[in-house]
């Protein structure tokens, strides 16, 4: 990315943060049918395969759980604490995990695609074969996720280092 295009990146990921915080803090609009998982404690929980589209777990608490090979389709994690959460194989597809900490996290194959993960934290996850294309990441976090990007998603079938730009 040229010096232009890395500003603007940063100036559209910084305008969507505060949307995102503000529709957060406003409440948002919320489904009668979305699952309602605010602020709630859910350590060591087990929603492997279950399809969870359209869930609200915003600053829910949900180190050591399980979303391996789960539907999380437009979900909001907004500022959920995910350490040593499974998601191998979830999707992730259009979530708001801006502010999430997904710290020893296992993303394996999950597909992410259009996440606005702005300010969210990866440090140590196992990104093997994620699909991060057109995701809204910070370009700090972009550096860190290059730097042990590696593998092809089986689903998407595409390569994780192209998928975060890492090479342009």
């Amino acid at each position: 990315m040229n010096t232009t295009s890395r500003l603007a990146h940063r100036i559209i990921c910084s305008v969507i943060s505060f949307m995102i915080v503000v529709f957060v803090m406003v409440g948002g609009a919320s489904s009668t049918w979305a699952q309602d998982y605010k602020r709630v404690p859910l350590i060591g929980a087990d929603f492997s395969g279950q399809d969870l589209t359209e869930a609200d777990f915003t600053q829910a608490k949900l180190p050591k759980s399980n979303f391996s090979h789960a539907n999380l389709q437009n979900v909001s994690l907004f500022g959920a604490s995910l350490e040593d959460a499974n998601l191998e194989g979830a999707n992730l597809t259009y979530a708001t995990i801006s502010t999430a900490r997904f710290t020893r996290a296992n993303l394996k194959n999950a597909i992410l695609e259009g996440v606005l993960a702005y300010n969210a934290r990866f440090d140590q996850a196992n990104i093997e074969g994620a699909d991060f294309t057109d995701a809204l990441i910070r370009e700090d976090a972009q550096k860190l996720l290059c730097s042990v990007a590696t593998g092809t998603n089986p689903v998407t079938h595409r390569n994780t280092r192209d998928t975060l730009l890492c090479d342009n």
